[in-house]
């Protein structure tokens, strides 16, 4: 395992306890805003780690808002007792970054949780194909894999890329936001290639299915090499 590996594994590890303690504290309730629980996370983060860093915005989002992809930027809404919704967050830790993304539901409506299944379930089986084929894989041919994934369990793919690249902070900064970066359709190059330091690349792998119609989303989004 090299140290830039190594490095961006345990700053997901603290981001994982972050979430654990989150639930832990029963910290998801309706009649929060949106920007409340952001606001309680972040304080909760600080409180854990000393962390006030994060290499993009930290969203928490609930409702319909959960069919919108991370550069929306929504009216905020309010948590309610039958609700569906989504964190992403990307703490720096001692200047490595983590991309942590889960749902969560409160009640028990049955779409809500098969939709909150059905996406872990998709991450994992995305990624026993893309470790089966990554040699080989660009990342226009990861993300028609992804959107297939999405139909076989009865959704439509939320975002126009599945996952970007990773690493020291501010890596976007350093290596660009061009495609080849993103798990986008148009980017052709292999994702197993070096980048423009000709240093392993480290990719996030994201998981959005929505269902327009009934007006929810989910995410889940970790290090998947």
């Amino acid at each position: 395992m090299s140290v830039k590996y190594s490095k961006l594994v345990e700053a997901e590890k603290k981001a994982q306890f972050l979430f654990e303690k989150i639930e832990e504290l029963n910290l998801i309730q309706p009649g929060k805003t949106e920007k409340e629980l952001n606001n309680e996370i972040f304080n909760l983060a600080e409180n854990l780690f000393g962390i006030k860093k994060y290499w993009h915005k930290r969203i928490v989002r609930s409702g319909k808002n959960t069919l919108l992809p991370y550069q929306e930027n929504p009216p905020v809404l309010m948590l309610q007792s039958n609700d569906i919704l989504f964190f992403d967050f990307g703490p720096v830790f001692e200047e490595w970054e983590a991309d942590f993304g889960r749902t969560y539901v409160i009640g028990e409506d049955h779409l809500m949780l098969k939709l909150k299944a059905d996406i872990e379930a998709a991450w994992l089986e995305g990624k026993k194909f893309y470790d089966q084929n990554k040699n080989q894989l660009t990342g226009a041919d990861f993300y028609k894999f992804t959107q297939e994934l999405a139909l076989k369990y009865g959704w439509k793919y939320g975002n126009e890329h599945c996952g970007h690249l990773v690493g020291n902070f501010p890596h976007e900064v350093l290596l660009g936001e061009d495609k080849i970066n993103y798990i986008h359709p148009e980017n052709l190059e292999l994702m197993s290639s070096k980048d423009k330091f000709n240093e392993d690349r480290f990719w996030i792998y994201e998981i959005h299915f929505i269902d327009e119609e009934k007006q929810i989303g989910g995410f889940f989004e970790q290090l998947i090499s």
